[in-house]
């Protein structure tokens, strides 16, 4: 019986020669007469140990990682592929690595586990249990069960997936619309890439079920540019579930329709807002939209839209196949079901944490990050992209929780966390956030397009001591201008970090200019 070898095929692995050790694992298996199985699956999402290598045995999978093309050779001769622990490598059973095993998966469940375009690894592990589900649903039934989920939008908005599908499905018009939103922009996060490069059978579920929920024949994924790999995969998942009935006029034989295709985004950072994202999707230039109209409402072509992210679309099947009360048993507060936390920046451990709400931000950075990859002490972490606050040492045993991060002036946004040791300036990170705005503002309204590019400047004069508590004083009225004057989310989430930098690390905006 031949052995199965797993090679993850996933952007994070291949830009770490993915492809070559491949290639070179099935060259020496032949040099020395081996049958082995190669399986290119997703991600574990153990991003530090990458490419993370498996070989199936008995007592489950082991793992030798990071690999590099220059070890395979080496792996053979210390006899991997029969599941002999001693190269130095060797990690163990990979479900037992405490990282992956102390993880609470719900949706990233099969990620690394299955070849992400194989519809029958998919179906062996529940796959379109939760399409089969709401194929015996009314659409109002479908909508309760999201709603009793508790399910929040796991994009950053953080606004009830229920609730939205319920206005959808109340609106009267016979032609409406799902929208994935995979523009995934902000820095440090890959959550949504992970979803469509390693469970791309999951989010094709979680559209469908709910185009069944509100009447809608017709979905479009809108991909960042910036992920070839997760355009390929999602289209050859696509054809599969065409092929085998999952996705066209008639779903599974039950006389129901629904349609679903890949758009492309051209890059920009605001249409992952989801009026910019409505425009370019149909063509246009991505400008905001002012709302009301809700696109709920008013959407794409005009018509009733259901705009979700893809962590909120792929929470979708296992809600539909355990039912919302399972998924609401996880979870804090008002967060209920879990969140997928992206370790980035400098951490030792950099990955992918899928937690229940309410773990400790410090527990998360210590017991899973492993502290700083420098080793020095951690200064400031940013969670929630590159418009959510700089969190001191004071803030770091904050839950993650959607209302606590609110109470202490921050975001949990889309689940970044981007770390920080004592060597980075804070002066710095706050001319970025402003200039960031600047570039990436769409220009529709006058508080984001004009008041980023005079924030910049107010920074820089502060940071070179010119009239400098004035022009404090007026950098702290740009802030509240952009925050109570701008059309969305861009604008009026700039300031955050920059008023986190005021109040936490003000001598380094003072003083922190670095030439």
């Amino acid at each position: 019986m031949a052995t199965r070898i797993f090679v993850p095929r996933d952007t994070t692995a291949l830009s770490l020669g993915a492809d070559q050790i491949a290639a070179g694992i099935q060259t020496e298996a032949i040099r020395r007469g081996l049958e082995i199985e190669l399986v290119r699956n997703g991600s574990r999402g153990l991003f530090w140990l990458e490419p993370l290598i498996e070989v199936e045995t008995s007592n489950g999978r082991i793992g030798f990682g990071p690999v590099t093309e220059r070890d395979v050779v080496s792996l053979f001769d210390h006899d991997f592929q029969s599941g002999n622990t001693s190269h130095p490598l060797c990690v163990g059973e990979v479900e037992a690595i405490p990282y992956l095993k102390n993880q609470q998966r719900l949706t990233f469940a099969r990620s690394g586990i299955t070849d992400p375009v194989s519809l029958e690894d998919y179906c062996q592990y529940d796959g379109f249990r939760g399409l089969q589900n709401a194929l015996h649903l009314s659409g109002q039934q479908i909508v309760d069960e999201v709603k009793t989920s508790g399910l929040r939008g796991r994009g950053g908005a953080a606004f009830p997936t229920g609730i939205k599908w319920q206005t959808v499905l109340d609106t009267p018009d016979p032609q409406k619309y799902i929208v994935c939103n995979a523009d995934e922009g902000d820095s440090g996060t890959f959550a949504d890439r992970l979803v469509m490069e390693c469970d791309p059978f999951m989010l094709i579920e979680g559209m469908t079920i709910a185009g069944l929920a509100v009447g809608a024949n017709q979905g479009y994924i809108y991909l960042r540019s910036e992920y070839p790999v997760a355009h390929d995969i999602l289209n050859q998942a696509l054809a599969t579930a065409y092929e085998n009935s999952y996705l066209g006029d008639n779903i599974l034989g039950s006389g129901k329709a629904f349609h679903l295709e890949v758009r492309l985004g051209a890059g920009a950072y605001i249409c992952g807002e989801e009026t910019s994202l409505l425009e370019s999707l149909e063509g246009k230039r991505g400008l905001v939209r002012a709302k009301p109209p809700l696109p709920a409402i008013v959407g794409l072509f005009g018509k009733p839209t259901v705009v979700n992210n893809v962590l909120s679309l792929a929470a979708i099947p296992y809600i539909l196949d355990k039912g919302g009360q399972a998924y609401a048993d996880f979870g804090v507060g008002r967060s209920r079901g879990t969140m997928p936390v992206q370790l980035a920046g400098n951490v030792k451990r950099g990955g992918l944490v899928e937690l229940a709400f309410g773990m400790p931000l410090n527990q998360l950075m210590n017991e899973f990050g492993g502290g700083t990859a420098s080793g020095r002490p951690l200064k400031a972490v940013q969670v929630g992209g590159p418009l959510g606050a700089y969190l001191p040492e004071s803030q770091w045993d904050t839950l993650i929780d959607y209302e606590e991060f609110s109470s202490e002036q921050a975001v949990l946004g889309h689940g970044g966390v981007v770390m920080f040791d004592d060597t980075a300036n804070m002066g710095e990170q706050a001319r970025f956030a402003m200039e960031f705005c600047k570039f990436e503002s769409c220009g529709k309204c006058t508080p984001c397009r004009i008041g980023s590019t005079r924030g910049v400047e107010v920074i820089d004069r502060i940071r070179a001591s010119e009239a400098a508590d004035n022009n404090w004083a007026l950098l702290e009225d740009l802030c509240e201008t952009m925050v109570d004057g701008s059309l969305c989310a861009m604008g009026s989430m700039t300031p955050i970090p920059v008023q986190s930098v005021m109040k936490f690390f003000p001598d380094e905006l003072r003083h922190g200019r670095q030439e």
